[in-house]
C-alpha cells in the first residue's frame, strides 16, 4: 500500500486518504499519472495489492479457525478490544500464562516495564558506608521485549482510550489526576496486560472491577 502512494507522491500528485486503493476509483487515478511506463508500474502495484488483500483473508481464516481449538480464546475475549485477531495472537506469542509470574515479568515481556537506572547506591560518610539518598533515574520503558506482544497492547489501549467503556472512564480517571496523555495510555496498557494475565492464569471472567485505580 505504501508503494502505491510513494508512487503517486514522487509524481507530484496528492493522495491522502484510502480512496487511492478502492478498485472503482483506480482508473480516476491511473490518468492522473501522464507517463505511460509509470502508469504501467502502478497498475502491477494494484495487482500485488489485490493478490496479497486475498491472501490476507486466506491466513486470517485459517488463524481464526485455529484460535477456536483453544479453550483461552473465549476467556481472552472476554477482555473489551482484545478481538479475535488479538487473542490468537496472545496465545500464539504468550503460549501459557505460567510462564509469567507475576504481571511485572509479563510489563517486561511486552516492553512496558519502567526502564531505571542506579549508581553510587552507598557512600563513606565519616568512615562509615551508608546508602545514598539520590534517587533512582528513569530511562524510558525496556528495549528487551516482545515488539509484537508491545504492539498488541499498545494499539488496544489506543482503541479503548477513543472509545466509550470502562477502559476510557479509567484513562479519563488517570488525565483528571494530571497524568500525561502519554502515561495514562501506558498506564492503560499495562492494565490490560495485568487483566490479560489474570484472566487467562485464574479462568476468570472479566470484571470493570479490576479497573481500580489502586490496583493499576
Amino acid at each position: 500500500m505504501n508503494r502505491v502512494k510513494a508512487l503517486y507522491r514522487s509524481w507530484g500528485i496528492g493522495c491522502e486518504g484510502r480512496q487511492v486503493y478502492a478498485p472503482r476509483h483506480r482508473a480516476q487515478w491511473l490518468n492522473r499519472i501522464g507517463e505511460a511506463g509509470v502508469r504501467r508500474r502502478a497498475e502491477f502495484f494494484y495487482q500485488q495489492l489485490d493478490a496479497l488483500r486475498a491472501l490476507r483473508q486466506a491466513v486470517r481464516r485459517d488463524l481464526l479457525a485455529e484460535s477456536r481449538k483453544h479453550a483461552a480464546t473465549k476467556l481472552l475475549r472476554q477482555i473489551p478490544y482484545i478481538g479475535p485477531i488479538r487473542a490468537t495472537l496472545l496465545i500464539a506469542l504468550m503460549q501459557t500464562p505460567h510462564r509469567f509470574r507475576s504481571k511485572r515479568q509479563l510489563w517486561t515481556y511486552s516492553g512496558l516495564a519502567i526502564d531505571t537506572r542506579d549508581s553510587a547506591q552507598y557512600r563513606y560518610v565519616a568512615g562509615q558506608l551508608q546508602r545514598a539518598k539520590k534517587p533512582q533515574q528513569l530511562r524510558g520503558l525496556n528495549e528487551n521485549h516482545s515488539h509484537d506482544m508491545k504492539a498488541i497492547f499498545k494499539s488496544a489501549a489506543t482503541m479503548a482510550s477513543s472509545r466509550e467503556g470502562a477502559f476510557r472512564d479509567f484513562y479519563q480517571g488517570l488525565l483528571t489526576k494530571g497524568m500525561k496523555p502519554a502515561m495514562a495510555r501506558l498506564t492503560l496498557a499495562r492494565k490490560m496486560a495485568a487483566i490479560t494475565l489474570t484472566i487467562w492464569k485464574k479462568g476468570r471472567h472479566f470484571d470493570a472491577e479490576q479497573l481500580k485505580p489502586q490496583a493499576a
